[in-house]
């Protein structure tokens, strides 16, 4: 738990670095603003569809009792609308990433010499961060379906899938969330997305103290803009802690 609780600490460390500089928060929540204004509206047709939609895959339930019809009913609603969101938050973040590269890289580059700096750091262009972004976005996005679709699944189990399917709902998504988080230092250092899943993976605790904070908060009406980057800089202060922030890590 000292590793989650640190990650969370990071988390709110990178809230306090943008609080002190209002400009970088600015700079940092623009390229959310696109993004969300781009998912909210797929997931508002969702919230409006949803009674429809559980209706539609469930007609093996039109003759069961009222209670137990409904009940399923609510079950898939709930794990398909959860299931979506999980989707649409990592690939908020792979979106945004992409389109704010540049800024995102000015926060980090920011941070990261008030930190001490990054020996031998990558000059990145706009087009190669893009590049990057969308690329390793889409991996992340179709790895996290490998875990969604099956506790969306789950989600249709009675009781099951109102307990423990959100809660591992939300693991799998911070853990998602977090290796976004923590993607422009390891563009900085020359380092790809496989080398930051091993190296993330071996500290999976500290990146869930990140990525849960973030990925929970972002599913209230707007904080994302704010959320995001300061998910960012704690994502710079994490990587710093796994990477070791003294060290230049050539491209593996």
């Amino acid at each position: 738990m000292r590793e989650f609780f640190k990650g969370f600490r990071m988390f709110g460390q990178g809230l306090g670095i943008l609080l002190r500089s209002p400009k970088l928060l600015l700079i940092g929540a623009l390229p959310a603003v696109l993004t969300m204004l781009l998912l909210l509206g797929g997931i508002v047709a969702l919230a409006f569809w949803i009674d429809d939609l559980a209706l539609l895959v469930t007609p093996f339930a039109d003759d069961w009792a009222e209670g137990w019809r409904t009940t399923v009913r609510v079950a898939i609603g709930v794990a398909v609308f959860g299931a979506v969101l999980a989707i649409c938050l990592i690939g908020f973040t792979a979106i945004t990433l992409a389109v704010g590269g540049p800024f995102y890289e000015h926060i980090a580059e920011k941070v990261e010499d008030d930190l001490g700096g990054v020996p031998g750091a990558v000059d990145l262009s706009f087009w190669r961060l893009l590049g990057m972004g969308l690329k390793d976005g889409l991996s992340l996005v179709l790895r996290s379906l490998m875990f969604t679709i099956p506790l969306m699944i789950a989600g249709f189990v009675p009781v099951l899938g109102q307990t423990v399917v959100p809660v591992l709902l939300a693991l799998v998504t911070a853990w998602f969330l977090a290796l976004e988080l923590i993607a422009v230092p390891f563009y900085r250092r020359g380092m790809d997305l496989k080398r930051r899943r091993l190296l993330l993976r071996e500290r999976r605790a500290l990146a869930l103290g990140l990525g849960l904070p973030a990925s929970l908060l972002s599913l209230i009406p707007f904080a994302v803009l704010i959320v995001m980057p300061v998910g960012f800089v704690g994502g710079v202060l994490v990587a710093r802690e796994v990477l070791g922030a003294d060290q230049p890590h050539p491209a593996a």
